[in-house]
């Protein structure tokens, strides 16, 4: 009866053995030893033997960041998704205006031209109306970091 029930539903009931293969191809039993076996397999899954990563300092040399490009690129971003760990939403930046595009413009050069982005976030303080976003609230501060 269980079997027609499995044919008919396609479902499978699969039971664990409770014994592992060894690197040899032996047969392990002891829990202790499959606990081992599994640490060594993962070992050997995320072994990584590349060289180390050298990384290229200053060597994008290219044209600066337009403000018209971070313009396009804030138009394109799509309205009502939730915010990164920064907090910053789209309908924010849009509201930044000329001022705060070109302040987000300067900031992406810098980051551009240095290779690092601040760590202070504090050096980075936006202070923008937020007329189209909230009627009630004049101007706001955020921080990009």
């Amino acid at each position: 009866m269980y079997r027609n029930i499995e044919e008919i539903t396609g479902k499978r009931t699969f039971l664990s053995t409770g014994c592992l293969k060894a690197k040899n191809g032996d047969i392990i039993i002891d829990k202790e030893k499959i606990l081992e076996r599994w640490a060594e397999y993962i070992r050997e899954l995320f072994k990584d033997d590349r060289k180390d990563h050298n990384v290229m300092k200053n060597n994008f040399a290219g044209p600066p960041i337009m403000k018209e490009e971070v313009e396009t690129a804030i138009k394109k971003m799509k309205h009502g998704k939730a915010t990164g760990p920064d907090n910053i939403s789209v309908e924010l930046i849009e509201a930044l205006e000329d001022f705060g595009i070109g302040k987000v413009t300067h900031l992406l050069n810098e980051i551009y031209d240095t290779g690092q982005i601040p760590t202070d976030p504090s050096l980075y303080s936006l202070h923008c109306q937020r007329s189209q976003v909230q009627q009630n609230v004049n101007y706001t501060e955020q921080s990009v970091s």
